[in-house]
């Protein structure tokens, strides 16, 4: 590759990680705050918050990675064109490919990244998220019953406890079940605590009573105990033991080769289908957008020749490539024809690219844009000048 080459990989990669770490940092934090209840309703620490929340980062890395490669490389030959180290390298003779290569090793990188992300890590956090989500809002009187308060669960049991020990003990324990039409009972008990046994949950109450009322009838039955264990698993669940995942939770290959058995498969195959195409095409961004960068912003320009509309131009070929993916995997749920759109545009950009790379010349902007951009920097001198 070259010391050349080598200085230009290096700061493309340490551009690219600054970038993609303080993106998806803000994009994090602007998705963990919806399960910010968590901490405030269900009395969890910060460490299962963050656990919890983090697990959408492999899959905000993987949407996030091809345009902070973008911006990283758009931000080096910004940097050597500002600086004429572009036209002194073209002037030494060094071929575009010659620069180009750093560039297509990084985003061969990233690409690799991404692979491994939809491949593999993305679902695989993205069911730990659900595992672990599960449980956390399954374990009901741990985590969101609170003392001095009413709390409905599943709309037919309804809790209320007057205050939780330090140890975990439960006094003064109220609990109303309609989950049976045929029979609605209350119970009352001194205290309780939870037992988990078995992979099930049970609320064991102690010095209590029963009360229960069948259909039809309009005396209550009361029942004295002494010790009563009321079973939760029913309302909560101790969690699947097989769940079903989503496909956005499915392995590639259980997206390649489904299994004949898969109940979601049956009745979502288009989905399949379609979230196939899109992992498969998850890595191919990278590449694109690192060549359409080097088309806009590679080859040599002076100082006087405004790099704006290379950028525009850039910024906008970029939305339309992405744009047209999101599109052709939405409407390819229904139209599978639509699928192969997204490989289509993704080899335009390629071939596009390096067709005009191999010309070593700056994209030619329309006679049109040129002055517009001429007549809006014009307007915004004289009114900074007034």
């Amino acid at each position: 590759m070259g010391s050349i080459g080598r200085y230009i990989f290096r700061i493309t990669m340490a551009a690219f990680l600054i970038t993609l770490i303080s993106l998806t940092v803000v994009i994090w934090f602007t998705q963990a705050m919806r399960d910010f209840d968590l901490i405030t309703s269900e009395r969890q620490t910060l460490f299962v918050f963050i656990g919890i929340t983090g697990m959408i980062v492999p899959l905000l890395v993987m949407i996030i990675a091809p345009i902070a490669l973008m911006l990283a490389a758009a931000h080096v030959l910004a940097r050597l064109g500002q600086d004429s180290e572009l036209i002194v390298m073209n002037a030494a003779g060094l071929s575009p490919w010659r620069l180009l290569l750093p560039l297509l090793a990084a985003a061969a990188l990233v690409s690799l990244l991404c692979a491994v992300i939809a491949a593999y890590v993305s679902p695989r956090a993205l069911r730990e998220l659900r595992d672990w989500s599960s449980q956390v809002r399954a374990d009901i009187l741990a985590n969101i019953v609170q003392p001095g308060r009413f709390t409905s669960v599943s709309g037919n049991l309804t809790f209320h406890i007057a205050d939780r020990r330090p140890n975990g003990l439960l006094v003064g324990i109220f609990v109303d079940d309609r989950s049976d039409p045929n029979e609605h009972s209350t119970y009352l008990a001194e205290q309780g605590e939870i037992v988990k046994k078995n992979n099930r949950s049970f609320l064991v109450l102690e010095h209590g009573s029963i009360q229960r009322l069948e259909a039809g009838q309009t005396d209550p039955r009361i029942v004295t105990f002494d010790r009563y264990a009321f079973d939760l698993s029913k309302f909560i669940g101790a969690g699947p033991q097989n769940p079903v995942y989503t496909v956005r939770e499915k392995y590639i290959w259980e997206l390649i080769w489904p299994q004949p058995g898969d109940p979601l498969y049956a009745t979502q195959s288009d989905q399949y289908r379609s979230e196939m195409y899109d992992r498969l095409a998850t890595p191919l961004y990278p590449l694109a957008l690192a060549i359409l960068t080097y088309m806009f912003l590679g080859p040599p320009q002076t100082t006087r020749q405004n790099r704006t509309l290379a950028m525009i131009g850039l910024i906008g070929a970029a939305t339309v490539l992405r744009l047209t993916g999101f599109l052709s995997v939405v409407a390819g749920v229904k139209a599978p024809a639509m699928l192969s759109l997204q490989f289509v545009a993704l080899a335009v950009a390629i071939g596009v690219g390096l067709w005009q790379i191999s010309r070593g010349k700056a994209v030619q902007h329309a006679k049109f844009v040129n002055r517009i951009a001429d007549a809006v920097s014009e307007r915004l001198t004289r009114a900074g000048a007034s």
